[in-house]
């Protein structure tokens, strides 16, 4: 059984559906494997526990104006 596994920041359940769908429709044609086979991870990251460039993420996203996006 494969799994596909996704590490990101807050994701909606809308996006969830969205990336669970293309993951294994796209994993399915590649690999010629049926679809049902197939497991999806999605594992969602607090801002405070991402870095990007030294930084939390959380101050880059309230520096931008995007805080809890």
């Amino acid at each position: 059984m494969p799994v596909i596994t996704m590490e990101a920041g807050k994701v909606s359940k809308e996006q969830k559906e969205a990336l669970i769908a293309g993951f294994t429709q796209t994993a399915s044609d590649i690999l010629n494997i049926p679809a049902p086979a197939f497991v999806v991870l999605i594992k969602e990251n607090d801002y405070d526990n991402i870095g990007n460039g030294g930084q939390m993420l959380s101050k880059i996203l309230a520096a931008r104006g995007q805080a809890g996006k």
